[in-house]
């Protein structure tokens, strides 16, 4: 949604601060009408809300804010891919962006769990890494994605995938 057309000399923190008391701060999803954080199996009696009173039902979030959210969200498979697989900024552009990627999609403690695809990538065998990628069950789920990015960690480039 666009800002207003006008300067505003409104003071929009205060406003913020104030919202924040009447409408809360949630950081997860919750259901509007019964104040409840949204959980797995639940019924949504009222409005999926989120943040500071968004109603995330009928109003969504902006491309804007949607790439903002990913910028945040790859920030954190970055620092995750740092504190628990150093070795992975040693790697070239390409295959940093799929080990980034599948940190971002399934979580650091998922990706824990491919042990020898991450052996494999330490010591720079990607043809292994690739391999492991696509006997993985993550693979199955994500179908297309998992061949894309093991062609890319195969390759060394995403140029070379048709």
């Amino acid at each position: 949604y666009p800002p207003p057309r006008e300067a505003s000399t409104m003071n929009r923190a205060a406003l913020i601060e104030r919202l924040i008391v009447h409408e809360g701060l949630h950081l997860k999803a919750y259901d509007d009408k019964t104040g409840h954080e949204l959980r797995v199996g639940d019924t949504l009696k009222g409005c999926l809300t989120c943040g500071i009173g968004r109603n995330l039902t009928d109003r969504g979030i902006t491309e804007s804010e949607a790439r903002y959210l990913a910028g945040n969200d790859i920030g954190i498979a970055e620092m995750d891919l740092d504190r628990n697989a150093p070795w992975w900024r040693g790697l070239n552009e390409t295959r940093q962006q799929v080990l980034a990627e599948m940190t971002f999609n399934m979580g650091w403690p998922r990706l824990a769990g491919f042990t020898r695809f991450l052996a494999a990538l330490s010591r720079n065998d990607f043809a292994i890494a690739a391999q492991e990628m696509l006997s993985s069950v993550w693979a199955s789920q994500v179908g297309r994605r998992a061949v894309t990015l093991a062609d890319a960690m195969r390759a060394g480039t995403f140029d070379l995938i048709a």
